[in-house]
């Protein structure tokens, strides 16, 4: 009797084993979900880098900080900041900055225009454009309205199109290796 109990505790350890592997495998794929970032997250890491790759006009008249600034209804919430966190470009410390109006961002390097700049766009682009900002969105048609950079999602990445004439125009000069990764540049470089 000993010995099928014995058996009987094997088989239903082994059972059980089966069960939690099975189960497990199942949720495998719910796991490499949760571990995906979202599109903020994306995004975020995005504005960093593009500061990267941007060359801004001389002289650097920004304040001590390299301001990435989020005007309007900020759609990150701390994601931002978390992916700054001790960051630094040029030798300064990258912060985040949320402003309400186009005229606050005096010093930022780097403006992500929220969807809630949808019906101020052209004014807000054009106060912007004067200061030398890189200007980003995900809004629809940004490029087409004069915006520089603009989120796009294609299949189920975030991806970016670039308006060459818009940061020309502003004075910044982007990097060839910010341009390759681009799905699509619009514009076209100054000819000297």
């Amino acid at each position: 009797m000993k010995a099928s109990r014995r058996t009987m505790t094997k088989a239903v350890a082994g059972t059980l084993r089966i069960l939690l592997l099975v189960s497990g495998a199942a949720c495998f794929p719910l796991l490499l979900l949760a571990q995906r970032p979202s599109e903020y997250q994306v995004e975020a890491a995005y504005l960093y880098n593009f500061g990267k790759f941007v060359v801004w006009p001389s002289p650097d008249r920004s304040s001590g900080d390299f301001d990435v600034c989020i005007l309007g209804s900020d759609p990150f919430g701390s994601t931002l900041d978390q992916t700054i966190s001790n960051a630094t470009i040029n030798g300064k410390k990258v912060a985040a900055r949320r402003i309400g109006k186009a005229q606050d961002a005096t010093g930022c390097r780097i403006v992500f225009l929220a969807a809630s700049e949808a019906g101020r766009l052209s004014s807000d682009l054009g106060v912007l454009n004067k200061m030398g900002a890189l200007t980003v969105s995900d809004l629809p048609r940004f490029l087409d309205r004069g915006g520089m950079i603009q989120f796009v999602i294609e299949g189920d990445k975030v991806r970016f199109a670039v308006n060459l004439s818009a940061t020309q125009q502003a004075g910044l000069t982007l990097s060839s290796e910010l341009l390759k990764v681009a799905i699509r540049v619009v514009g076209s470089a100054q000819q000297p």
